[in-house]
């Protein structure tokens, strides 16, 4: 294009337009102006790519650097939400939202930061429905309630790793780092069971960034996110029954990861009622290490 515009300024250079049109040096105007406008165009032309470029190389920096709150969008009942992220792409990490599948199957997940009174009561339904869970610990959790620590072993579920400190991890650009905040949680857990505990992640508050599931994966771990969740954390703003099982059931869908807390009085309520609703609409419950092929 900025050719044919040179092009079109050396037509009206050799015409009576850009004659008529001279100035007092008999330099014609109107062509001196098209080609001074046609230098212009190219070189913004470039610039414009040049500019293109270093926009396209700062955001591919920036997504492999910044950090990112794990989201989900709900876009029909009884279906797999919408992550941040697609289950082929976290798979590339060995990370996880959900399972792609038909089947009615719930992975059960519990984040525990510290103990409140409602864990013993989410054992008790999680037994009576013989419901494999997987909580994920922090390292004080483990220190503070090492009985429920073994509790949780004996009756068949997984404690995965939340950290020793529940820190924004995507802060953390060290690998070494990185590895004492899973590394503490791995010595407490085996002081208390005496078993190694198994490499299952996930972040704290959800925030993580493509270099936490870079290293997490090299250390051998597999990072898990979810699929299904409610405000459930908050103390003084717990939801009602009502409240509760108009989100875990009308967003519960086949292979999804559910992530409760263990702080909950509403779970410690409702958790039994829930786990048979959820049986009743022909859902059974399976352990993360099935997921995984751990």
């Amino acid at each position: 294009m900025a050719l044919n515009f040179c092009l079109f300024a050396y037509i009206l250079s050799r015409s009576s337009i850009g004659d008529t049109m001279s100035s007092s040096h008999n330099y014609p105007l109107i062509p001196r102006l098209l080609f001074l406008l046609a230098g212009a165009f190219i070189l913004g032309g470039q610039a414009g790519k040049l500019h293109s470029w270093q926009k396209t190389q700062a955001t591919s920096a920036s997504l492999l650097s910044e950090s990112t709150s794990w989201g989900l969008s709900f876009q029909k009942e009884g279906e797999r939400p919408v992550g941040n992220a697609t289950i082929n792409a976290l798979g590339k990490y060995h990370a996880y939202y959900a399972e792609d599948t038909n089947e009615r199957k719930i992975y059960l997940t519990f984040d525990a930061g510290y103990e409140n009174g409602n864990t013993p009561r989410i054992l008790d339904a999680l037994k009576k429905h013989q419901a494999p869970a997987t909580f994920f610990v922090v390292g004080n959790f483990i220190s503070d309630n090492p009985d429920l620590i073994r509790r949780m072993v004996s009756e068949g579920h997984t404690v995965g790793n939340h950290t020793m400190t529940h820190p924004d991890m995507s802060g953390i650009s060290s690998k070494d780092d990185f590895l004492k905040q899973l590394n503490g949680v791995e010595e407490l857990y085996e002081s208390v069971t005496g078993e190694k505990m198994s490499k299952f992640y996930r972040p704290p508050q959800g925030i993580y960034s493509t270099s936490n599931l870079a290293m997490a994966q090299e250390l051998g771990y597999s990072t898990f996110f979810w699929s299904l969740a409610y405000v459930d954390w908050i103390q003084n703003q717990q939801p009602s029954r009502e409240e509760a099982f108009q989100k875990l059931l009308g967003r519960i869908h086949p292979g999804a990861i559910v992530l409760l807390h263990n702080t909950s009085s509403t779970n410690g309520l409702i958790l039994d009622d829930l786990l048979t609703k959820w049986e009743e609409m022909g859902y059974r419950f399976c352990s993360l290490k099935e997921l995984t092929g751990a």
